[in-house]
């Protein structure tokens, strides 16, 4: 969290538990598969999954609490990546039980079982908001988006409702964003409890609203799609350990939802180009430009983007974590308890990357893309 190493939020998957899991998967042909070893566990703390061989097969399995994720919400997810792989998108392929469920439910806990994604995992040992480690990763990072995004166009699915540790525009696309935040703290009585004693009204207005107010006219003229929602170097594999490398499978569509193609392109400029993890000892982070260069000029090379999805790209990018940061505040609030975590979510995330776009740092990067959509022709 921040800067620092983190205890795991949730107790790490053991070899007994995910035996348990996968007998309800067909592995390994007739019979009863050798029992799995686990390989690796990953060390973010707000997930507990894994890789594990199963005979000769490997696959990865990841477990949420039914306060994080329902099976009703992974569905969807589940319903996404079977779409994208069927038009071309590198996603691991979900497995399916022996009745047909993609997620297996145990007590209070949902586990989804993927294939192994190919390619190398460059990024794995790497914090979060960490940026690309060359120009040739965020240009082909760039341009795998444009066709996750091509791919994507065609799912019909509305709109998952905002929850904990997930993305959404609900709030930039409201006539009354003040409003809305209230009737979702009224379906959401942890968020409300969360934001409880902070002066949080206060401080939307004054870091966030400006910001809303310029984007939403610009969004409102866009067509929404589904997005990745959380589109950064970690949640993609690679073709090659070469500073060249072409992305070669994305995984992680839990923050997926029907969003905008700008809407996903400002996600990966702010996890991906500023050094947040700068921010609290210096109060200042800075800004990758050839990186964004680099992710722009990839995506553009596979879909054009017009002079109005640039200057959404933009006006998104000040607020385009709102509701992702409102959630964490719920999550660590009223969900894993953690006052600490809680107020680091709320200070430090969404007020402080809010206020971040209001400095010199924030407000050259938002100049820097002003410029190139002036530069960019009106039409595709």
């Amino acid at each position: 969290m921040g800067g620092d190493l983190a205890e795991p939020d949730w107790p790490p998957l053991v070899d007994e538990e995910v035996d348990l899991v996968l007998a309800h998967y067909d592995v390994g042909g007739a019979g009863r598969p050798p029992r799995p070893v686990i390989r690796w566990r990953s060390p973010r703390p707000m997930s507990a999954a894994a890789l594990v061989r199963c005979g000769g097969e490997q696959a990865f399995v990841k477990r949420h609490h039914v306060a994080v994720r329902t099976a009703a919400q992974l569905a969807a997810e589940h319903a996404f990546a079977d779409h994208l792989r069927a038009h071309g998108v590198p996603i691991p392929q979900v497995w399916r039980t022996r009745a047909g469920a993609t997620t297996v439910r145990a007590g209070d806990y949902v586990y989804e079982v993927h294939a192994h994604a190919t390619g190398i995992d460059l990024y794995r040992d790497a914090p979060s908001w960490t940026p690309f480690t060359s120009t040739g990763h965020a240009r082909a990072a760039g341009a795998a988006l444009a066709r996750f995004h091509r791919a994507a166009r065609s799912f019909a699915r509305p709109q998952r409702p905002p929850g904990v540790l997930m993305n959404s525009c609900s709030l930039v696309m409201a006539p009354d964003p003040l409003a809305a935040l209230d009737r979702m703290l009224r379906r959401r009585p942890g968020l409300a409890r969360s934001l409880a004693g902070r002066q949080w009204r206060d401080d939307i207005a004054r870091y966030h609203l400006p910001a809303i107010e310029r984007a939403a006219p610009l969004v409102r003229a866009l067509g929404r799609q589904w997005g990745h929602g959380d589109w950064h170097p970690s949640n993609l594999t690679w073709d090659s350990a070469s500073p060249d490398a072409g992305v070669a499978a994305v995984i992680d569509l839990g923050l997926a939802n029907r969003t905008f193609a700008a809407h996903d392109l400002a996600v990966a400029i702010e996890r991906s180009a500023v050094a947040w993890l700068d921010l609290d000892g210096t109060g200042r982070a800075g800004v990758d430009g050839p990186a964004v260069d680099a992710l722009l000029d990839g995506y553009q090379a596979v879909r054009p983007l017009t002079r109005a999805e640039l200057a959404a790209v933009g006006g998104l990018l000040p607020v385009v974590h709102l509701e992702y940061a409102l959630s964490e505040v719920e999550y660590f609030a009223s969900v894993v308890c953690s006052p600490d975590n809680a107020d680091l979510a709320y200070d430090d995330y969404l007020i402080g990357h809010a206020r971040w776009f209001t400095g010199p740092d924030g407000q050259a990067l938002l100049s820097r893309l002003r410029r190139r959509a002036d530069r960019q022709p009106a039409g595709p």
